[in-house]
């Protein structure tokens, strides 16, 4: 059993930087997350994907944003628990010490914490699959639910099933990689950025990719996991063939909370409800920040979840230093762990 300040569970971009947020404020961090990498879905999902709306960075690469992150968490010498879950989490009496959060993993580790901060992202997260009945077969090797590594697709003819941001955002990207890029959606209309939209309908104005529109997925065709056929039909039942040797469907991730969901906090469908200005959940003690926390006007943006991040250290160490009075300061005075505080004139 050992002792810290912050379990934080989930080590996704937020969940890093909640570690820093942490450290400035004096206090030590175990986290705990179900990957066996750090990064959440930036690493899993999507690590060659370009972010746009970090600031300081006209363009970052989603893995790129978690090698510094992790760099930037890395003084304060935080404790990773990874390939682990929590399964339970009680509150206990520490004589002279006031009350502490057990928390257990399923590999049996056990930490007693002052403090809870999830950072649990969307929580266990999986493709919301096509319902195509061989597509089992051609799982990993042609039918892909995410985009790792770009070069994966180059000089080959895909198919890409969507009409959300994630569709739109790879056709485009894909598109200067790929033999050739279908669109398929059934409607005509995206539900991506405009910008992005616009840019869609000119690579298919240019003839560099082809809008498959309205259509939807009915079969596919291949042997040994070898994608050479994908059909698609339209509102009318007309069928058309697309070669392809990939399929890449987006249709969104389902989102589970897991043992979380039991905890008592007020949640709202699968999100638990914060204190905006604090991040504080119904249970005192327990924090909730990034895209699992909601509130009124809730943007699901990483620069957001930041900010709760910042918003949670800070009202956090009210409970881990309860008798000592605390004096803002930035962090050019106040320095970081290892690297003392920069100087200025």
């Amino acid at each position: 059993m050992t002792k810290t300040d912050v379990v934080i569970i989930g080590a996704g971009p937020v969940g890093l930087f909640t570690i820093f947020e942490c450290g400035m404020m004096k206090m030590t961090c175990h986290v705990i997350d179900a990957l066996e990498e750090v990064g959440g879905q930036c690493t899993a999902l999507y690590p060659e994907k370009p972010i746009y709306d970090i600031p300081g960075f006209p363009s970052i690469n989603a893995g790129d944003l978690i090698k510094n992150l992790k760099e930037q968490a890395a003084p304060f010498n935080p404790q990773y628990h990874l390939g682990d879950q929590v399964n339970s989490v009680h509150k206990i009496e520490v004589p002279q010490d006031g009350y502490r959060w057990m928390v257990t993993t399923t590999r049996g580790v056990e930490l007693q914490a002052r403090i809870i901060i999830i950072a649990a992202g969307v929580g266990a997260f999986g493709p919301n699959k096509p319902p195509l009945d061989n597509i089992e077969d051609f799982e990993e090797k042609s039918v892909h639910y995410f985009v790792r590594w770009r070069e994966t697709y180059k000089g080959k003819s895909i198919v890409i099933a969507g009409g959300g941001d994630s569709a739109v955002d790879w056709a485009l990207s894909l598109s200067s990689v790929a033999k050739k890029v279908y669109v398929v959606h059934r409607r005509a209309k995206f539900r991506a950025l405009p910008d992005s939209v616009e840019k869609l309908h000119t690579l298919h104005d240019e003839g560099i990719l082809e809008l498959v529109t309205p259509y939807q997925l009915s079969s596919l065709e291949g042997k040994n996991g070898e994608l050479k056929t994908v059909n698609v039909t339209d509102l009318d039942g007309q069928e058309r063939s697309l070669e392809a040797d990939y399929l890449l469907p987006f249709f969104g991730l389902s989102m589970n909370l897991g043992p979380i969901a039991e905890w008592g906090l007020n949640l709202d469908k699968s999100h638990i409800t914060i204190n905006p200005t604090t991040a504080e959940t119904s249970e005192e003690g327990i924090f909730a920040v990034g895209d699992v926390a909601t509130y009124d006007n809730k943007l699901k943006l990483i620069l957001c979840g930041f900010s709760e991040a910042a918003q949670a250290a800070h009202k956090a160490r009210e409970f881990v230093y309860p008798d000592e009075v605390f004096h803002f300061e930035y962090s050019t005075t106040s320095g970081v762990a290892g690297k003392g505080a920069i100087k200025t004139a």
